[in-house]
């Protein structure tokens, strides 16, 4: 999870008519700007001025160049003159890496006095923008369009986010999800297509015996679980003297981690029913590896814990945190509805509003001996979204709410687990119909994060269907667009 370690490419658009010395100026204008570009915080990977391509030799070998780069995460082109885009067809025909439009200009404002010829032949952003938007249509071509000056906060702003979309679907062809165990007995919504989902995103999902983290885990020496008890201490709150399930699971912890390592996979899942071996569910460890950037599905739900993944590693540095969640109960009182949200034991303390404490307590479901440890603590208040990605037969629908989480009105004293409160746009009560309409499941993504623009790119770019519910979404609008999904989904 090293967002700057990664690349977007700048590339240029141009022609050899207009003579070197306009195409050495227009090389030295986007050095200048790809040099301001990568400088500013709002930009969350390496922005370079790769190249001004003239002739379709010359964008097959750059496409080719970054298909084939394990560090470009996309191309970012513009034409500061005009660039016959049939010169464009061979390159983007290869293409295999997001692709954004930047629809921007090298000077601001058109000058008065010092407009002439030589200026009009030199910037023809608007020109090239044309020629260039027209090919891309023609070819179908998925892209991202942005426009508007290349200086401007909000413009870098919508391009920042862009590049995390993009690290999001490069990152997704290589994610591997390891499940300990298979899924919680008669659920459906964690059930799913993995190979179709392999073909179509890339993740990797397959089983691991419980028996081999089993096995793992009695490998683990008391020296390492001492060692990160310690860390525990020093970054926790310890509220209960049961330390033997605390050293439990730091012994779960570290298991797991080591199987995810070797087996280089960025998201896990486990079930409750589904312990052989074991004297509890991890919790405490569970939470740990989340806070670490692993994404985590409960009761084997490889499609959340991958979603999990991959919005950790798109949002990397942000702050506000993202974090496997449940929908649990609702407050019903007029004018005060709110959703609470949590999970038996796994809720990423990333989004802790306070510094979370560790316990232990009676879980009262599945197969445990012990009372497992967990960290227990109060979600952030902030906006947010909720995110579901679901398996509808012949293809994925990903679902995003917009959300806006509270400071709890309750204390809740004897809820043993981490806990956030929300409320769903437009509100609770339409909200949950339209969740509920669309097929969203009862486990999620929240993100403090990750915004629906952001989400909405990366399904484009995955090419998946995507549906947000806001302020301003309506039922009957709503049923709209998924019939003319369900449409779409049936022709093709």
């Amino acid at each position: 999870m090293k967002l700057k370690e990664r690349e977007f490419w700048f590339v240029v658009g141009s022609q050899h008519l207009y003579g070197p010395e306009t195409l050495e100026q227009v090389r030295d204008h986007a050095r200048e700007m790809a040099r301001a570009i990568n400088r500013s915080s709002r930009i969350p990977c390496r922005f370079i001025y790769k190249d001004t391509v003239k002739t379709n030799d010359e964008v097959v070998a750059l496409v080719k160049a970054a298909n084939n780069s394990d560090k470009c995460c996309g191309i970012v082109a513009w034409c500061h003159t005009f660039s016959p885009s049939k010169l464009w067809i061979n390159g983007l025909g290869l293409l295999q890496k997001p692709y954004c439009h930047f629809a921007t200009q090298y000077n601001r404002s058109i000058p008065d006095k010092e407009i002439d010829m030589d200026f009009m032949n030199l910037n023809q952003a608007a020109h090239g923008d044309r020629e260039h938007g027209y090919i891309h249509a023609r070819m179908r071509l998925p892209r991202k369009i942005i426009m508007g000056y290349w200086k401007d906060a909000d413009v870098l702003n919508e391009l920042g986010k862009w590049m995390r979309s993009a690290v999001g679907a490069v990152e997704s062809r290589n994610l591997k999800v390891c499940r300990f165990g298979d899924n919680m007995r008669n659920v459906a919504v964690t059930e799913g297509d993995k190979v179709g989902t392999q073909i179509q995103l890339g993740w990797q999902v397959n089983t691991w015996a419980v028996g081999d983290l089993v096995k793992e885990m009695a490998a683990v020496c008391d020296a390492e679980v001492d060692e990160l008890v310690a860390q525990y201490k020093e970054l926790y709150d310890i509220n209960t003297k049961n330390m033997q399930s605390v050293r439990y699971q730091a012994r779960e912890e570290i298991a797991i981690r080591r199987m995810l390592e070797r087996e280089g996979a960025g998201a896990f899942t486990n079930t409750f029913e589904d312990l052989y071996g074991m004297e509890q569910l991890p919790g405490l460890a569970t939470q740990r590896l989340m806070a670490d950037g692993y994404g985590f599905g409960a009761e084997g739900d490889w499609k959340v814990a991958a979603m999990d993944r991959v919005i950790k590693l798109m949002t990397e540095g942000m702050g506000g945190g993202s974090a496997f969640m449940e929908d649990y109960t609702y407050n019903l009182d007029k004018g005060g509805e709110y959703s609470l949200g949590a999970h038996m034991l796994e809720v990423d303390p990333s989004i802790a509003a306070d510094k979370p404490r560790i316990e232990c307590h009676h879980l009262g479901i599945g197969m445990n001996e012990k009372d497992p440890a967990r960290l227990v603590f109060t979600g952030k208040a902030g906006k947010g979204v909720v995110a579901s990605l679901i398996e509808m037969g012949g293809g994925l629908r990903l679902i995003v709410q917009d959300i806006e989480a509270i400071t709890p009105p309750l204390q809740m004293p004897n809820l043993p687990v981490a806990r956030v409160t929300w409320v769903a746009k437009p509100n609770l009560k339409d909200g949950a119909k339209l969740w509920i309409l669309a097929g969203g499941a009862h486990h999620t993504v929240l993100s403090f994060d990750a915004d629906a623009q952001m989400l909405a790119d990366w399904a484009e770019l995955m090419g998946i269907e995507f549906v947000h519910i806001g302020k301003d979404t309506t039922y009957e609008g709503l049923k709209q667009q998924l019939a003319l999904g369900e449409l779409i989904r049936k022709l093709s």
